[in-house]
């Protein structure tokens, strides 16, 4: 990942649970995120689905870097994240770990250069890491008051 200080993307209500994601990005569009049924109507992915898909992401760009570095060609690759759920001890519903399965396709031949890059690829990935050592987030709730007819109040 090319180094940045901070990014920011922006969630906007559409209806029941249903966010639009503005990205912040140049030519990147809104992404519709949404919570499965029977809490939302599973019209986008939902939180858990994201943390996934960033987490495999960040990996296989890892890996697909360390592998070009080390002058091995891949002809394509597939990844995919199996997230699991549990129940703390209060019951809670959390996020009981990820998998993730990544799967370059490298000539034959390339397969046994392939070890090295699989013992150093995961330390580069900023966000599994950050993940795994439990990322701070700190939150601020800040309400903005409405009038009885949906308005906001000028200020």
């Amino acid at each position: 990942m090319a180094e940045q200080e901070e990014v920011t993307v922006t969630l906007s209500l559409q209806e029941g649970y249903q966010f639009l994601v503005d990205f912040h990005q140049p030519g990147v569009p809104p992404l519709v995120v949404d919570e499965p049924e029977p809490l939302g109507a599973e019209a986008g992915p939902n939180a858990a689905r994201l943390l996934g898909a960033a987490i495999a992401n960040c990996l296989s760009a890892s890996a697909l870097f360390c592998l070009r570095k080390a002058r091995i060609t891949v002809y394509g690759m597939s990844t995919s994240a199996d997230v699991s759920f549990a129940r703390d001890e209060r019951g809670h519903l959390r996020l009981g770990g990820i998998t993730v399965h990544i799967h370059p396709e490298v000539a034959e031949d390339d397969v046994g250069r392939m070890h090295r890059c699989v013992d150093l690829f995961e330390d580069y990935c900023a966000v599994t890491q950050s993940v795994r050592s439990g990322l701070n987030v700190s939150v601020e709730v800040e309400p903005v008051p409405v009038l009885a007819d949906g308005a906001t109040p000028a200020s």
